[in-house]
C-alpha cells in the first residue's frame, strides 16, 4: 500500500513539498531572529518553558526575580558615572613584601606599567603639596614619587630620612623596600609618629591660608594612609580583632574620607572573624543607592543571605516544592551581585585560576573580580553550601537582564570599554625564552548571549529544505528517484510489519479493516 502511494507521487509534488517546507521554515527563522533581537530569548523556547513545561509537571527552578518589585529600584540605582573610572584597590598588596616576593619566586611581573603609573600619580596627589619645597626632606620626596626606577626611589627615601624624620619616606620604604610584613609594620609605626606630629601642627594652621590648608589636606591623607596600612599589617599577621578596632577608629576619626573605601577592609576583617551581625550593620550603612556599589558590597550581601539557606539548599528539592521566601531572597541577591560584576562567580567556583590582584581596579571589570575573589574566596568556602547555591543560580542572572544590554536592569548598563581598560591593568602576557609570548592571564569578558538552539535549528532546516527545493526543481526525475528510495527505506519497517500482519490475520478480517 505504501509503495503504491509512493509510486503515484510526481516530481511536481516533491518540488511543491520542499518549496513549501523551505518557505515555512524561513518565516519561522525570520520571526525567531526578530524576537531574539528584541527580547533576548527564543520564542519557541519561552513558550515551551512557560506553557508546555507546567502542563508536563515540570517546575522552573531558575527562580526569576520578581520584575515588578525590582523596577522601582532599577531606575533609582542607575547612576550616571564615568564608564571606565579606575579606583584604587582597597586591599592592595605590599610591593616589597608581596608583589616582589612573587616576582622572585616565579619570574613573572604581577603589575603592569599602566597600573604602577597610576599608583605613582596617586602618591603624588596624596603625599605632596605646593609647600614641599620649604622643607628639604619633603622636597626630596616630591622628586622621589616621580622617579620611575624603584632603587632610585628607595635611595631618595633614605636620603630624606638622613635629613630629618619624614613620614612619606618611611611609607615608601615600608611599601617597596621591606621584604616582610613585620618589617613593613615597623616602618609604618615609625611613619605614624612623624605623621601624627605633622598632622597636629598643620591642623592648627589650616585656616591661615590656602597654602596651610593644602598642607593640612596632605598631612591628613598621609595619616589616614599610614593607619590603614597598619591595620592591614595587623590583619595579615593574624591580629584580626586589633585590625577591626583600628579600622573602626579610623572611620570614626575621618568619616568623610569615603574615597579610600575603608569599609571594604573592615568587611573583610569582620568576615574573617565570622562576625556576621557586624557585617550586616556595615552593609546597612554603605549598601545605599546614593553610594557607588562594588563587588565587595554586592557579593557580601549575597553571601549573608545565602548563609541563611545554603546549608539545607537542594536543587532537586527546590524544583519539586519551589523556592521559599528566604531562598528567593538569596537567589535575588546573587542575581544582583552577578549583574553588577559577572566575572566573580568563575573565580569563586574555581572555574578560572586567580592571579595577584592589581593595585587599581575597574568597577564591574575582571580586575575587580580578581581582587574580590583573592581575598573573599575563603569566606565563601567557610559558609556551608554557599558555593553550591552560587553554582546553581548565578547563570540565571543573564535571563533577567534586558536585551540589548544597553538597557541595564538593576544597575546602569555594563560599560562596553571595560575589557580594554582591564587589559591595561592586568598582566595578560609575559615573555619567556626565544621571544615566545606565553599567556599569563586571560582577561574575562562580559558573557555574550548565545544564539538559542531553535534559531540555529530553523536556520539549518530552512537552508536544507531550500537546497532540496532547488535541486528538485533543476533535476526533478533524479530527485524523484532519490525521494522514493529514501521514503521506501524509511517505511520499510512499516511494510514489513504490515506484511506480517496480513500473513497472520484472516483475509476476510484484513479486508474489513482496510475498508474501515
Amino acid at each position: 500500500m505504501v509503495s503504491m502511494f509512493l509510486n503515484t507521487l510526481t516530481p511536481k509534488f516533491y518540488v511543491a513539498l520542499t518549496g513549501t517546507s523551505s518557505l515555512i521554515s524561513g518565516l519561522i527563522l525570520i520571526f525567531e531572529w526578530w524576537y531574539f533581537r528584541k527580547y533576548g530569548t527564543s520564542f519557541i523556547e519561552q513558550v515551551s518553558v512557560s506553557h508546555l513545561r507546567p502542563l508536563l509537571g515540570g517546575v522552573d527552578n531558575s527562580s526569576p526575580i520578581n520584575s515588578n518589585s525590582s523596577n522601582g529600584d532599577a531606575d533609582s540605582n542607575r547612576q550616571n558615572v564615568s564608564e571606565c573610572k579606575v579606583w584604587r584597590n582597597p586591599l592592595n598588596l605590599f610591593r616589597g613584601a608581596e608583589y616582589n616576593r612573587y616576582t622572585w619566586v616565579t619570574g613573572r611581573e604581577p603589575l603592569t606599567y599602566y597600573d604602577m603609573n597610576l599608583s605613582a600619580q596617586d602618591h603624588q596627589t596624596f603625599f605632596t603639596c605646593d609647600s614641599d619645597h620649604l622643607r628639604p626632606a619633603d622636597a626630596i620626596m616630591q622628586k622621589a614619587w616621580r622617579e620611575r626606577n624603584p632603587q632610585a626611589r628607595i635611595s631618595a627615601a633614605h636620603e630624606s630620612l638622613e635629613l630629618e624624620d619624614c613620614a612619606t619616606a618611611s611609607i615608601l620604604l615600608a611599601e617597596e623596600e621591606a621584604t616582610t610584613i613585620v618589617e613593613a609594620e615597623k616602618l609604618f609605626k615609625q611613619a605614624l609618629k612623624t605623621g601624627e606630629g605633622c598632622y597636629r601642627r598643620s591642623q592648627q594652621l589650616q585656616h591661615h591660608g590656602a597654602q596651610y590648608e593644602a598642607q593640612h589636606r596632605r598631612d591628613t591623607n598621609v595619616l589616614v594612609y599610614i593607619k590603614r596600612r597598619l591595620a592591614m599589617c595587623s590583619r595579615k599577621l593574624g591580629r584580626t580583632r586589633e585590625a577591626v578596632k583600628m579600622l573602626r577608629d579610623l572611620m570614626k576619626e575621618f568619616p568623610l574620607l569615603s574615597m579610600f573605601n575603608i569599609h571594604e577592609n573592615l568587611l573583610e576583617s569582620l568576615l574573617e572573624l565570622q562576625n556576621y551581625a557586624d557585617v550586616q550593620a556595615v552593609l546597612a550603612k554603605y549598601d545605599d543607592i546614593s553610594l557607588p556599589k562594588s563587588a565587595t558590597i554586592c557579593y557580601t550581601a549575597a553571601l549573608l543571605k545565602a548563609r541563611a539557606v545554603s546549608d539545607k539548599f537542594s536543587p532537586e528539592a527546590a524544583s519539586r516544592r519551589g523556592l521559599s521566601t528566604a531562598e528567593m531572597n538569596a537567589v535575588e541577591a546573587i542575581h544582583r551581585a552577578v549583574e553588577f560584576n559577572p566575572h566573580v562567580p568563575k573565580y569563586l567556583l574555581e572555574m578560572k585560576s586567580l592571579i595577584l590582584p592589581p593595585e587599581h581596579i575597574l568597577k564591574r571589570g575582571d580586575s575587580e573580580a580578581i581582587a574580590y575573589a583573592f581575598f573573599h574566596l575563603q569566606h565563601w568556602k567557610r559558609v556551608e553550601g554557599a558555593l553550591n547555591l552560587l553554582h546553581c543560580t548565578w547563570e540565571g542572572t543573564f535571563r533577567m537582564i534586558p536585551y540589548p544590554l544597553e538597557k541595564g536592569h538593576l544597575f546602569y548598563p555594563y560599560p562596553i570599554c571595560t575589557e580594554t581598560a582591564d587589559r591595561e591593568l592586568l598582566p595578560s602576557k609575559r615573555r619567556s625564552g626565544f621571544n615566545c609570548v606565553c599567556v599569563f592571564h586571560e582577561v574575562s569578558v562580559y558573557p555574550k548571549k548565545e544564539l538559542p538552539f531553535f534559531i540555529l535549528f530553523t536556520a539549518g532546516l530552512c537552508s536544507f529544505t531550500a537546497m532540496l527545493a532547488l535541486l528538485t526543481h533543476q533535476f526533478p526525475e533524479l530527485m524523484g528517484v532519490f525521494a522514493k528510495a529514501f521514503l521506501s527505506t524509511l517505511f520499510a519497517p512499516l511494510n514489513f510489519i504490515m506484511e506480517k500482519v496480513e500473513s497472520i490475520l484472516p483475509s476476510s478480517l484484513w479486508h474489513q479493516l482496510t475498508r474501515i
